[in-house]
């Protein structure tokens, strides 16, 4: 999980940032963004990718990496933005704030996948939560922050399971669209045709439902 690292290290640079982003396929809610430097040649036992970690193993991670990390940032784009300029800008601007968020500025960026529109040195590695620790560290705190965030909306919502499905396209989120509709947060570019696809499965239904009563 150092091996990009140390690479950048060998190159005199030394205050690397991990940057990562959460939600990005979600059908609700804000894009989160986290940067994280660590200390140079510290070492996160555990750490990998968010999404292979237990929700207990990622909390326990989140406050490790806060309370050992030189600096992190978090960037948060909400729904309106997202509307307004595209997901993907909406995920690269989120990284942006999340970099610009550091106590320190970094001298080179580890990016998942993606380039950051700032003016740093910077390599997008292709599933960077995976081999990059410091990508690694970004992911659990942009994960926990979203987390946090959804536990909280589904006080708002809870007839849409939230807290669960964490915003994502699960076959009880898109039942509770076409139950109750979107709400304010749900991002309506993405579910225009998430509704649309749910309707002709619907109508199918009840055609077969009209041809089998009618045979």
């Amino acid at each position: 999980m150092l091996e990009h690292e140390k690479d950048i290290w060998q190159q005199g640079f030394t205050a690397i940032a991990g940057i990562d982003e959460v939600g990005r396929g979600c059908l609700f809610g804000d894009v989160v963004a986290a940067a994280v430097i660590l200390p140079m040649g510290h070492v996160l036992e555990g750490v990998n990718e968010s999404k292979k970690l237990s929700e207990k193993k990622r909390e326990l991670l989140f406050d490790q990496i806060m309370n050992e990390a030189i600096s992190v940032g978090v960037g948060i784009v909400n729904v309106d933005d997202i509307e307004a300029i595209n997901i993907k800008q909406a995920s690269r601007l989120a990284m942006k704030r999340a970099v610009e968020k550091l106590d320190q500025v970094p001298d080179y960026l580890l990016v998942d996948a993606e380039n950051v529109d700032i003016d740093l040195p910077q390599s997008a590695i292709i599933h960077g939560d995976a081999l990059s620790q410091s990508i690694a560290a970004a992911s659990i705190i942009a994960k926990v922050t979203r987390d946090r965030m959804c536990a909280e909306w589904d006080e708002q919502y809870p007839e849409y399971g939230i807290a669960v499905h964490k915003g994502y396209a699960t076959k009880h989120h898109r039942e509770m669209l076409m139950r109750y509709g979107p709400t304010p947060l749900h991002r309506k570019l993405f579910i225009r045709k998430i509704m649309a696809q749910l309707e002709a499965q619907e109508n199918e239904v009840q055609n077969e439902q009209l041809l089998f009563d009618f045979i």
